[in-house]
């Protein structure tokens, strides 16, 4: 299958199992960009996470990278993790950017349904901590040459990761893969799917075509789709255009129109230009609220959140 000279293929590898002389393989394979899940540099953080590298292991794994010929490179960092202190933030962050990533993810910790942590919270930063914690990070990032074009995304010029930013458009993709999940527009019949392949391995290959493998394929319900792409479009810094929305969802932007005004109203979004829009600062930091407002079930006249 053709595809494009210039095509972004990352490889996400861990720390802890990176084997020397491995990465030059990967390149020549095609692979152009790697992400390295770090987390943190405090080795008692990453035994806490239950981790199986150490600080040692990233620089290492940097090496092999720098050696193989890679020019593009995440660090994957997480703040207000259990106990931490702003400094100890401050010291994962100043590590990874002397390590010189072109591209730098930094999100808080989530204790994700399922997990030990979500069952047995770890002790955790308060609320305001962990504000200072993101302002000065983001000061740090910008001081380095890093723009922020996401929630948790930081990259330099020319180094934003097109993958991730297809998603946040609404883009569609590609599933792939034992328990991928994919989002394919068919365009004729106005209709966008979700899909998820196989999730066990033995199960996957055992079916003959790759049709087979789609084990779900289901329309998302047009009244769903104004949050799906919101959930997406507003992590992103530049905001969407009627364009976008439009092209990408099927539906018109005015049918929008009285929940985007609440948001302008509350000072949670921003109009820019003609048709673009965006949170705004204070949008940013109550962004689950702002995405809610586009849910069909909500309420009409929604509460704005307050400032702590």
């Amino acid at each position: 299958m053709p595809v494009a000279k210039d095509m972004e293929v990352t490889l996400e590898a861990n720390p802890g199992t990176i084997e020397h002389g491995r990465f030059a393989g990967y390149r020549e394979a095609g692979v152009s960009r790697v992400s390295l899940g770090v987390q943190s540099f405090d080795d008692h953080q990453l035994k806490v996470l239950g981790r199986i590298h150490g600080r040692e292991h990233v620089f290492d794994a940097v090496a092999e990278i720098r050696v193989a010929g890679f020019d593009n490179f995440n660090l994957d960092l997480m703040y207000g993790l259990p106990a931490q202190r702003i400094e100890g933030a401050f010291d994962d962050l100043d590590r990874a950017i002397e390590l010189a990533p072109t591209h730098v993810s930094h999100y808080q910790l989530a204790l994700e349904p399922g997990t030990v942590f979500y069952h047995q919270p770890p002790p955790l930063p308060d609320e305001d901590t962990i504000w200072e914690m993101q302002l000065g990070s983001q000061s740090r990032l910008a001081a380095a040459g890093y723009a922020q074009y996401e929630v948790s995304a930081y990259a330099r010029p020319g180094y934003q990761c097109r993958h991730n930013r297809n998603y946040w458009q609404f883009g569609d993709y590609l599933g792939l893969g034992a328990g991928a999940h994919g989002k394919l527009t068919d365009v004729g019949a106005k209709e966008i799917y979700r899909t998820e392949r196989a999730k066990q391995p033995r199960e996957y290959l055992s079916r003959e075509s790759s049709q087979e493998r789609i084990v779900t394929l289901a329309a998302i319900p047009s009244r769903e789709l104004p949050f799906e792409f919101m959930l997406n479009a507003l992590r992103l810094n530049e905001g969407f255009t009627q364009s976008l929305y439009e092209s990408r969802s099927g539906l018109d932007l005015v049918s929008l129109e009285p929940t985007l005004a609440l948001a302008l109203e509350s000072g949670l979004m921003e109009k820019v230009g003609g048709f673009e829009w965006r949170v705004t600062p204070r949008g940013g930091r109550f962004l689950n609220d702002v995405q809610m407002l586009f849910l069909a079930e909500r309420k009409a006249s929604p509460t704005t959140p307050t400032e702590p």
